[in-house]
Parts: structure tokens; C-alpha cells; sequence
């Protein structure tokens, strides 16, 4: 959505606690996870589908109509309005599902709190379309405007239900824990549960949803958003629950199960008050040849293209306008189009008044042109592109848009173009005809060293067959190498231009995704895994075949190794869980750069660091996310006390890489954790509660002094305590969290950081 709920607007990350990076814990499966895999689950239908959209939105708006009854018209027309708000009630309502199964809550508040998440954006059927479509910031009016729609959304419901469990969690959801926005009356444990569990899984749901300002976040940044705002917006006591939550798959399941098959229509139409059945929508048309080829070609060339229609709507927004801009396409698509979306001007302009739109002056003008401008990149950084412009027009002379192609005229451009000739010039794994390990290793580096040093995300897809031996001694090896050649064919088929597939050994692939987030990775693990779940294999007697994902983003102070044993990581947590499913761990790099100085020699020449730093998760979830540390980085353990652990990390300089008669350096880290429960209070100075905030003294230094007159050893010395900072999702703490009482953290160390069991 162009503008979400105001409850995102209010949480949108400000500093560089919001953008740090922390893998999800092997021991816990949270509740955000069953939102992410439930959506996935709508799309299964679809999967099969030669028309996959229009069938989506048929089982979207079926799921509606079994939870929503007669009222399920009130749906369709949000969805007519804007789709993708339709789509986001959907997700909140199965997330809000989930939770209220695990919360054991009783089924008629488990009922009310599905029909209110699903409604609970009714009212931006009454917002502008000059609002709810703009592609820029919105003005103090606008956003006014927003705010006013959930109050419009509660005389739209209660002119159809007097259910005032729906009601108050639809009117109190926008309300915050502590009382701040005053035009709420109500605060803390006095806002209805259904409310507060609702303005929790509705802001996670926004920020891991891809908007036209910002990327979709990971989870497990989107969940330190909610920490960092627990006390102040949400409930603290739910914003743990729902971070601790373990909901399985199984659960899910369950639910759409309940969705599906349990609820009747007496159940679903015992809220409504005499309400028209509506009808659902048809489904549309498949695509012809010539469209299937023309997308394709889109999809895949380097060049941004973007379509505009005479209204001033995007139509068509292909990856490489992606890769440029950082903006995905479902968040602008059906927007209207403005040269400000991109940061588009002349180059010789400080200002935007003398500048003229290439598609409106192709659309008024009938004339194409090609001028070189600048746009914003996805760091917002101006590059300079060539911008040809085409007006378009029918048999008739009627103009019905224009066609944009950017060329990066910049040297931004090399980054995409090496990562290009990887795939063609790799050495090739005899069998899947694929890269090979050999070949992979070697672009991880450039991989790595490339998007670290231009600060572009990139990301590594691992992926293993599932119950592979149990093929080979069943139907044979040769059998067991046809699949595995079927499965590398579909991989290297579906990647994208830039991408490298790889067969790392055995069963085991793995896709390195150039410009790609987690959550956008994450999303294309997903779609493989439908299609090779649905593809017979004729080896297999027309069987099919199931495999497990582990997906990561690359983060600040990361290594090939790092990055890949996250990855790694992650795909046994999604063996453990069951196989056949997609894991992701990690957050990626910030949005914004960080202004943490770099590590320097101390005078006297030995290297030392010490730093303070602050997390806003509490400190059980901060010592999970060091387990991941210490395991993705092979740091060695050296002593554990009640609150601190000594590691010991080696890491290889470039210097030392070129002298193989070396040792590496060797790094020793004293992390010395405390956690401080600091009081909430609501505006009016009543107390609300705490919230907990974990405390680390971190240092670092040399264990050999000969090394620090290394050239690179304080660059390393960096990236070690920039690895800590993004884990522990950390920012660097200038004085002891804001009062509170402390809590000594004796012999909880221990059993979580045992990893020599």
C-alpha cells in the first residue's frame, strides 16, 4: 500500500537500532512466521494456474466470504478500492488466527477478533484516490485525512453489526499503550485485548510488506520494531508473547483447515444484520503466447522499464526497474506515476520547477525523446540514467501512455553487468549443468565484497532435496541423478538475470540472488518449492519430489562463511521443522548508513575497543541471537560466567590471505550482558508496566600483540563488532538505559550458550 495504516507511519524506523540485523533463534518458531507461511499457503492454489492472479484473488475472496458470510461484500469492495489493502486484512486476520488458537482465547472472542481484522481497513474505501495512490510523502493534511479513515471503517461495520467486540477492537486498534494519541480514551490493560493483539499483528504485517517508500523489512527487523515500541505503542506483555510464540506449520494448517471446512454459514452471518449476499468475481482470462514471450522478455532484460497509461498509472514496473530504484513493483503498480517517486530530474537542476516529465511530454507531444537525468538509487543517491521515452499510441491516433526505458549510465551499472557474466562464464558441475562448488565459492567472494562495498543487498538461497538417500535406494542412483538434474534445470530456468546457481555437493543447491532482500528471496524460495513440489518426475514413475529451504541476506560485518552458515542454518531449522518448507534467518544491511567509527590502534599501539551497547529486545532473545553469532562466525568459547563470555574469532586479512604461511588473526571478545526493566508510563502518569532493555559491554582486542601492525587488522576489528551490533540488534548506548532496576543474569548464560554439547 502506498500508505498504510497509521499505526506503521507511527513506527517507521528512525535509527540505527531499527536497522539492525539479528537471525530468528533455532529454538523458537515466532508467531510473525506463521503470517509469512500462511500467505504463502494462499498462494498454492494459484500455483498450477495459467491465470495465477486472478485465481488468488478468487481464494482470497473465497476465505472471506466462509469468514465473513453475507457480509463478505463489505471485502470486495475494499479489494475494488485497493487490492493490496484487501490482501493485507487477509494476512492480519489468518496472523490474528494464529494467535488467538495459541492464546487458547475462547472461540466466540477467537470469532470477533477474525471478523475485525478483516475489516478493520474498511474505511479507506472513503479515502481520496489522489491520497491513497500518491506516490509521495503525504502533507500534515493527508495524513489527517488517513487517520479520520478507521473511524469511518467503525460506521461502515456497526451500520451492519452491533457486536461490540468487534467494534471496540476495529475503533481501539489505532490507540496507543500508553495513551499518547488522545483521541483515543482509552489505555493500557483497559484497551480490549482483541484491539491491542490487533495493532500488533497489523504494524508487523505493514512493515514485512513491501511499501512505496521502503523495502519489505525482514521479521526479525519488524519484530525489533515492535520491542523498541512496546510500552509506548503496544502492550510489552504481548509484544513477548507474540515473540515467543512457537506456531508450527501443522497450525497453520489447522487454521485454514478451521477457515475451510469448520465454519458454516450460521456462524459466519450471526453477526450481520440482514445483509445482501454478494457475488464473487470471475476469474480472468489466461495470457496469450505473444504475452507470456513479451513478459518474459521484460522480466529479464538489464534495462528498467516502466509503463505508464494515460491516466498517469503504473502499469508495468519489470526487476531491473527493481534493481535501480530499490521500489518493488507491488507497491507502485495501479500508482500514479510522478517523476518524484525516483527522484527524477536534469542534471543541471537544483529544483524541480523547470523540469518536465518524460511521459507527460511523450503523451502530450506524440513525440519520443531520450535525455540523460538523474534518478534516486536505492541508497537515494543520484545516478545518472538515459531515459528513453516512447509515446503510445492505438490505430486510431489515441494516446494510451508512454513506455520509459532507464539505462544506468553510471558506473553502478559494472556491479550488475560482472554479476551477469558469472553465470556465463562459470565452470560447470557435469551432471546438472549448473556452477559448480569450486565456481560458487569464487563468486560468493565477489558476491560478498561487491554489495558490502556499495552497501546493495544481496542474498543466498541453500536448498537440499528432501529424504534424498531414501530416492537413491528405492529407485536407483541413476534415477537419484535425473531428479537432480530436473531440480538443477528448474533452478537455473527460473533465476534471474545476475543470479548464479550452483550445485554445492550431493543434493544440495544453492542460488546467490544479486540486489535481492530477504523477504524478496524469501518469496522466491517459496515459488520454487511449489513448482518442483508439483512437477512429476518420470524417474520417480511420476512422483513427485519435496525440498527444504534456508534463506539469508547479507549484513554488516559478514564473510562468505558467515553468510553461508547462516543460510545453512537455516535450512536445518526448516529440516527440523518438517522439511518441505522455506527458513529465512538474518535481517540484511540497514537502510541507512550507520555512523559508528571505525576501530583505530589505541595509543601505545595495541589495538582495543570497547563499546556499549543497547538492544531493545529483551535479554533471553539477545543471548538466542549471540548463539547464532557465535555459531555463524565458528567463534571458539572460551569461558562462560554468570553475565559475561569470552570468544575467541579468527578472521583472515587480505594481506595474510596473500601469505598462506601465516596464521590468521586472531580476535578476543568479552561480551558482558545485564538487563534493565524500565517503567512505562501512560500521559496522565499512571504506570503501565516495563519494559526490558538489554545492556552489552562489549571488547575487543588483539590476542597476539605482533599483529597490529597488520594493514587491514582494525577494518577487522570493524567488521567483528559490527557483526555483534547487527545480531544482538544493538545500537551504541552513550550512558546506561533510562533508569529502571537491573537484573543480575546469574547461571542464564550458561545453558543457553552451550554449544559444545
Amino acid at each position: 500500500m502506498a500508505h498504510d495504516s497509521q499505526t506503521y507511519l507511527e513506527i517507521a524506523p528512525t535509527d540505527s537500532v531499527g536497522n539492525s540485523a539479528v537471525p530468528v533463534a533455532q529454538s523458537l518458531v515466532p508467531v510473525e512466521q506463521s503470517v509469512v507461511q500462511l500467505d504463502q499457503m494462499l498462494r498454492d492454489i494459484t500455483a498450477a494456474s495459467p491465470a495465477p492472479e486472478a485465481a488468488r484473488t478468487a481464494y482470497e475472496n473465497h476465505l472471506a466470504a466462509v469468514r465473513l458470510g453475507i457480509a463478505a461484500g463489505l471485502f470486495h469492495a475494499i479489494r475494488h478500492k485497493h487490492a493490496p489493502t484487501a490482501a493485507h486484512s487477509l494476512r492480519v486476520a489468518l496472523g490474528c488466527s494464529s494467535w488467538a488458537f495459541a492464546m487458547g482465547l475462547k472461540a466466540e472472542e477467537r470469532d470477533e477478533l477474525e471478523v475485525a481484522a478483516l475489516l478493520h481497513d474498511i474505511g479507506k474505501i472513503g479515502v481520496p484516490d489522489r491520497v491513497l495512490f500518491k506516490p509521495g510523502a503525504l502533507g500534515r493534511d493527508e495524513v489527517r485525512l488517513v487517520d479520520q479513515y478507521r473511524r469511518s471503517g467503525i460506521q461502515i461495520v456497526a451500520g451492519c453489526c452491533d457486536r461490540p467486540g468487534i467494534l471496540d477492537a476495529i475503533r481501539y486498534s489505532g490507540g496507543w499503550y500508553n495513551g499518547t494519541r488522545s483521541e483515543y480514551a482509552l489505555s493500557g490493560s483497559d484497551i480490549p485485548l482483541g484491539a491491542r493483539m490487533l495493532s500488533i499483528v497489523d504494524a508487523f504485517d505493514s512493515m514485512t510488506s513491501d511499501q512505496v517508500f521502503r523495502r519489505a523489512m525482514s521479521r526479525e527487523r519488524a519484530l525489533h520494531e515492535l520491542f523498541r515500541h512496546a510500552g509506548v505503542q503496544f502492550d510489552p506483555e504481548l509484544v513477548r508473547a507474540y515473540a515467543d510464540l512457537q506456531v508450527t506449520v501443522q497450525l497453520n494448517r489447522r487454521i485454514l483447515g478451521h477457515w475451510l471446512e469448520s465454519l458454516d454459514a450460521g456462524q459466519a452471518n450471526r453477526f450481520w444484520q440482514g445483509v445482501a449476499a454478494g457475488q464473487q468475481a470471475g476469474g480472468a482470462a489466461a495470457p496469450s503466447r505473444d504475452e507470456v514471450f513479451q513478459r518474459k522478455l521484460l522480466e529479464s532484460m538489464h534495462d528498467a522499464v516502466i509503463f505508464v497509461n494515460n491516466s498517469m498509472q503504473i502499469i508495468l514496473w519489470n526487476r531491473a526497474a527493481e534493481r535501480l530504484t530499490g521500489i518493488a513493483a507491488a507497491s507502485v503498480i495501479d500508482r500514479t506515476w510522478s517523476p518524484t517517486l525516483i527522484g527524477m530530474r536534469d542534471e543541471g537542476l537544483g529544483g524541480w520547477s523547470r523540469f518536465e516529465c518524460p511521459a507527460a511530454y511523450a503523451m502530450t507531444s506524440g513525440v519520443q525523446s531520450i535525455r540523460r537525468l538523474l534518478v534516486a538509487n536505492r541508497n537515494n543517491k543520484p545516478i545518472a540514467v538515459d531515459v528513453h521515452t516512447v509515446p503510445v499510441a492505438g490505430s486510431d491516433g489515441q494516446t494510451h501512455g508512454a513506455a520509459m526505458l532507464l539505462h544506468d549510465a553510471s558506473g553502478e551499472a559494472s556491479l550488475e553487468e560482472r554479476c551477469l557474466s558469472l553465470q556465463e562464464t562459470a565452470s560447470k558441475d557435469p551432471l546438472t549443468e549448473v556452477a559448480n562448488r569450486a565456481e560458487f565459492e569464487r563468486s560468493h567472494k565477489l558476491f560478498v565484497n561487491e554489495h558490502l562495498e556499495r552497501g546493495v543487498p544481496c542474498s543466498t538461497i541453500i536448498c537440499d532435496v528432501d529424504r534424498f538417500k531414501s530416492i537413491n535406494d528405492t529407485y536407483g542412483h541413476q534415477a537419484g541423478d535425473e531428479v537432480l538434474r530436473s531440480f538443477g534445470q528448474l533452478l537455473k530456468r527460473e533465476c534471474r538475470p545476475g543470479d548464479l546457481v550452483a550445485r554445492y555437493g550431493g543434493e544440495e543447491f544453492v542460488v546467490l540472488c544479486s540486489n535481492c532482500t530477504n523477504a524478496a528471496a524469501a518469496r522466491r524460495a517459496e515459488e520454487l518449492r511449489k513448482m518442483i513440489a508439483q512437477q512429476p518426475q518420470a524417474a520417480l514413475g511420476g512422483k513427485e519430489i519435496t525440498v527444504s529451504f534456508g534463506v539469508t541476506e547479507i549484513q554488516p560485518g559478514d564473510t562468505p562463511e558467515s553468510m553461508l552458515r547462516r543460510a545453512d542454518r537455516a535450512l536445518l531449522e526448516a529440516k527440523r521443522l518438517g522439511r518441505n518448507m522455506v527458513m529465512q534467518l538474518g535481517n540484511g544491511l540497514p537502510s541507512e548508513a550507520t555512523d559508528e567509527p571505525k576501530v583505530q590502534h589505541a595509543p601505545g599501539g595495541e589495538l582495543f575497543v570497547e563499546r556499549l551497547l543497547v538492544s531493545a529486545v529483551p535479554l533471553n532473545i539477545a543471548i538466542e541471537k549471540l548463539r547464532g553469532f557465535v555459531l555463524d562466525h565458528d567463534a571458539e568459547i572460551l569461558a562462560i560466567n554468570a553475565d559475561r563470555i569470552d570468544l575467541q574469532i579468527q578472521t583472515c586479512t587480505q594481506e595474510l590471505a596473500r601469505r598462506r604461511s601465516d596464521q590468521p588473526l586472531a580476535f578476543l571478545v568479552e561480551l558482558t550482558f545485564s538487563e534493565r526493566h524500565v517503567p512505562t508510563t501512560s500521559v496522565d502518569g499512571r504506570a503501565t508496566g516495563e519494559v526490558a532493555r538489554t545492556q552489552i559491554k562489549v571488547s575487543i582486542r588483539l590476542k597476539r600483540a605482533r599483529d597490529r601492525n597488520v594493514a587491514d587488522v582494525a577494518d577487522q576489528a570493524s567488521a567483528i563488532l559490527a557483526g555483534i551490533r547487527s545480531y544482538l540488534m544493538a545500537s551504541n548506548a552513550t550512558h546506561t538505559a533510562d533508569g529502571g532496576r537491573s537484573r543480575r543474569t546469574v547461571n542464564l548464560l550458561a545453558p543457553w550458550l552451550d554449544l559444545r554439547r
